[in-house]
């Protein structure tokens, strides 16, 4: 890995630790094109839905392939992010299309889908 990149994924785990303090947010991590989690997790304490390890790789495999489609890109412009509401949590993904890497989020139930999205985009542009 190259010295940039170590310095990005730094950046980027020193960002997923500031979404893990926002009440609402259950998981912040970044998995990579291979649908791995290379940073970030669960809230310390916090118990996963999913709490089989082979389900939760699958589940970021799937949502490393969804996020970096681009079959729409040229007529929709590119996916900003995806989130799905379910029963028992919002899970959003944020490609990074140029590192080839997603955040992926899971935060409680009522939380505002589009508030949460603007929170972390200003988190993750802000070059603190």
């Amino acid at each position: 890995m190259s010295e940039q990149s170590d310095s990005n994924f730094q950046l980027y785990d020193e960002k997923c630790k500031i979404l893990l303090k926002e009440p609402e947010i259950r998981f912040a991590g970044i998995v990579n094109i291979s649908g791995n989690l290379v940073l970030g997790g669960f809230k310390e304490g916090l118990t996963p839905y999913e709490n089989d390890e082979t389900k939760l790789q699958a589940f970021y495999n799937f949502v490393s392939k969804a996020s970096i489609r681009k079959e729409f890109d040229e007529s929709l412009g590119p996916i900003n992010y995806i989130a799905a509401r379910r029963d028992k949590a919002v899970l959003i993904s944020f490609p990074f299309p140029l590192s080839k890497i997603l955040l992926l989020i899971s935060a409680e139930p009522n939380v505002n889908i589009e508030d949460l999205a603007k929170k972390v985009v200003e988190i993750f542009t802000n070059v603190k």
